[in-house]
């Protein structure tokens, strides 16, 4: 390549913000001389190189709007510990067509049987994948729901909420609500039936779902369109953390 080629290029590249087309420029035109490549094939490996760069960078930067509180990716959860767990399930959630078909995905059972971190696992996926996620607990939303009302802005917050491709609400059945915050968690789930996925993880069955929201209408209302069409899967293993802190007792 020309010298006064070569630096015309630089410019393009830099103006276009090409920014792993730049750093690996000098690679590509090396392997380009070496290999015989035809200029269409150079221009195909230049900007894979842009196209995979750009993909990673929006994955980070999904899982960082996301909010998730801790990162716990599918690889590190213990399948061995969860009996009877659906290996196939699983691996058809991690394909996001779950996310294309607006279904949700409830995880039930007891604390401390890694529902959050199925969940989580499920959440970061679904960035990788380009979904707009984000992952919050019941009780924060609540409170949120609760303060944008007093502040007149709850019109925007819901319209913020009912936008994500994913939401994960953690922890629903820890704390009951208000009669004011079940009404407004009703809204927000109510928005998303049938138009955006969810995952709920809950340490309550869902006969037991009257004590978290108050009002049995409001309740079988929700439960109603929650469950339609959802992928629901039951963690009656044992606790990890339970099982953890035997270990710990035997060792002392």
């Amino acid at each position: 390549m020309k010298p006064a080629v070569k630096i015309q290029l630089m410019e393009n590249l830099k103006f276009l913000k090409l920014a792993a087309a730049i750093a690996n420029l000098e690679t590509c035109l090396r392997q380009a001389r070496e290999s015989g490549l035809d200029p269409s094939e150079f221009l195909l490996n230049i900007t894979d190189l842009e196209v995979m760069n750009r993909m990673e960078n929006g994955r980070k930067r999904r899982i960082r709007q996301a909010k998730f509180p801790l990162l716990k990716p599918v690889e590190t959860f213990d399948f061995e510990a969860a009996k009877d767990f659906d290996l196939q399930l699983i691996k058809h959630l991690l394909t996001g067509q779950y996310i294309k078909e607006a279904r949700n995905v409830i995880f039930l059972g007891k604390s401390g049987t890694g529902k959050t971190h199925l969940a989580t696992a499920l959440g970061m996926e679904a960035c990788r994948l380009g979904a707009r996620t984000l992952f919050t607990t019941a009780c924060t939303l609540a409170n949120e729901l609760i303060e944008a009302r007093d502040e007149k802005i709850l019109s925007r917050v819901l319209k913020r909420y009912a936008g994500y491709d994913l939401l994960v609400l953690d922890e629903l059945g820890y704390v009951p609500f208000s009669k004011e915050a079940a009404e407004l968690l009703f809204q927000v789930l109510a928005e998303r039936h049938e138009r955006k996925s969810m995952i709920i993880t809950t340490n309550m069955g869902f006969g037991d779902w009257t004590q978290i929201f108050g009002e049995p209408t409001l309740t079988a209302a929700l439960l109603d369109r929650v469950t339609h069409k959802a992928h629901i899967i039951s963690c009656n293993w044992e606790s990890y953390r339970f099982k953890e802190t035997l270990k710990k007792g035997k060792q002392k």
